[in-house]
């Protein structure tokens, strides 16, 4: 029997959903070393001020953030550390000539698991203009009102 789990997504990244305007997304796989995928599973991942950087025709998260898990002992590697994200090659190569273009980036949105394993959501990104984030805040807020006014009238 399959077993369903709603709250497999363990981490996103709201600050790039408004600070950039995410396009495409592709899902990779993320080397870990030792008891980083229990750290994950506690939620102690920040993807904040993260990105992804392409090298040598590898893709590398850098900024990341996942905590020693407290079981690990001494031996627990760097927090900070770079880690290497797993796509295939096609798609290394799509993702290296949309970032060739000027104002394009790799985000992380969002770490979960899939079939026991530890999956990255990446996004090619393009920099948003600070009138276009006051104007989101705008909607958002006439948004609330309108359904403060529906309930109200209820």
């Amino acid at each position: 029997m399959k077993r369903q789990s709603t709250s497999n997504i363990f981490a996103t990244n709201r600050k790039a959903s408004f600070d950039y305007a995410l396009l495409d997304r592709f899902e990779a796989g993320i080397e870990l070393k030792g008891a980083e995928v229990k750290s994950i599973r506690d939620g102690k991942i920040n993807l904040n001020d993260s990105f992804v950087r392409i090298d040598k025709q590898e893709a590398f998260l850098h900024g990341a953030h996942i905590s020693p898990y407290k079981q690990s002992g001494p031996f627990a590697p760097d927090p900070i550390r770079i880690r290497r994200l797993l796509l295939h090659k096609s798609e290394i190569a799509k993702l290296n000539g949309i970032t060739a273009q000027k104002g394009y980036t790799i985000v992380p949105t969002k770490v979960y698991f899939k079939k026991a394993k530890v999956k990255i959501e990446i996004a090619v990104a393009k920099g948003k203009r600070f009138f276009d984030k006051r104007q989101k805040l705008r909607e958002r807020r006439i948004e609330r009102e309108m359904q403060r006014s529906l309930k109200s009238q209820r």
